[in-house]
């Protein structure tokens, strides 16, 4: 028999869920069994599967002892890379720039090196993740930002402020901000763009139009012209709704695409400006902006943090790009 003591980040999720990460080994339909027959208890007592745990259960599990039984454990995110930019860091959340050319999350070409295990790698080193102790949470990215683009991630660091930002996130109470270079100019130095997205799941690649269909969805994009130069426009951004390629697709449709963005744009444009092979897009501001209560983050509130070094920014203004 073997109890395990619900902590803070393992609370207020399904029984059957916490023991299929715990214990990875016990078979689904044994452990369902189990929890029937009372092998399986929470606090001595018969408990439903779908029972959310709260902090300081007891899970107690009379089961044979081959399915606790596992290797010492080996990190894949060990093998990421150290180089981390932190933008902003506390007992709940850290704040990452992201380099162009670093996935967020892992994918089946690249699993260990990514903006999470990086940050997991920095984590676990400098002593505030425990993997050993924590049953089923790990640091986790609360939004994500493409391969291509620079610019700041969010990364919680316990299960409460994941809850709590993913619901922020949801109710556009955080505020992401991009700034970009678009070849062309805006008949408008701003304005709202709405419209309708779809992904076309062979080419990767998304269409925006002006008409609603079955498998479209909605869009909403914000921005504003800083500044116009040798055809170029610099332009702020602000992402109303957060769908794939949303900016980049936005702005390609309205007949300025951005600068150095071969799928959205084209070689030939691309030529004219020097060729460039990267997209000037940097996801540089972030903004707390809550309406509801935060619980542990309300300290959040108001707060604005920003990435001062943009790559391309002193160059379009001093007129080298």
């Amino acid at each position: 028999m073997k109890e395990f003591t619900i902590n803070k980040n393992d609370s207020g999720q399904r029984l059957d869920k916490y023991i299929t990460k715990s214990v990875p080994l016990l078979p689904k339909s044994l452990m369902y069994k189990y929890i029937r027959s009372k092998r399986i208890k929470v606090n001595g007592k018969r408990s439903d599967i779908s029972y959310k745990l709260n902090e300081n259960d007891v899970v107690s599990m009379y089961i044979n002892d081959e399915f606790f039984e596992k290797a010492k454990p080996k990190y894949d995110f060990l093998s990421a890379g150290k180089n981390l930019n932190i933008v902003y860091e506390d007992e709940n959340i850290i704040l990452v720039d992201k380099p162009t050319g670093i996935l967020s999350h892992p994918d089946e070409d690249n699993y260990t090196d990514t903006a999470i295990t990086r940050i997991k790698r920095y984590l676990y080193e400098k002593g505030d993740y425990k993997p050993d102790e924590e049953a089923s949470f790990a640091p986790a990215l609360v939004n994500r930002i493409d391969r291509n683009t620079s610019g700041i991630i969010i990364a919680a660091k316990n299960s409460e402020s994941l809850r709590i930002l993913n619901e922020k996130l949801k109710n556009r109470e955080l505020h992401k901000l991009y700034l970009c270079v678009v070849i062309g100019r805006l008949k408008s130095t701003s304005g709202l763009i709405e419209g309708y997205l779809e992904k076309n799941e062979k080419q990767n690649k998304v269409y925006i139009s002006d008409k609603v269909t079955d498998k479209s969805k909605h869009i909403s994009t914000k921005y504003n012209v800083l500044g116009y130069k040798n055809g170029l426009s610099l332009l702020e951004v602000e992402l109303l709704t957060g769908r794939t390629h949303q900016i980049r697709a936005t702005f390609s449709h309205l007949g300025v695409p951005l600068l150095g963005d071969g799928k959205y744009g084209t070689n030939a444009q691309n030529k004219q400006f020097g060729g460039y092979k990267k997209q000037f897009l940097y996801s540089y501001k972030l903004a707390f902006d809550f309406k509801t209560d935060a619980g542990i983050l309300n300290y959040l509130n108001g707060k604005e943090f920003e990435v001062k070094d943009v790559w391309f920014k002193d160059a379009f203004f001093n007129g080298t790009i």
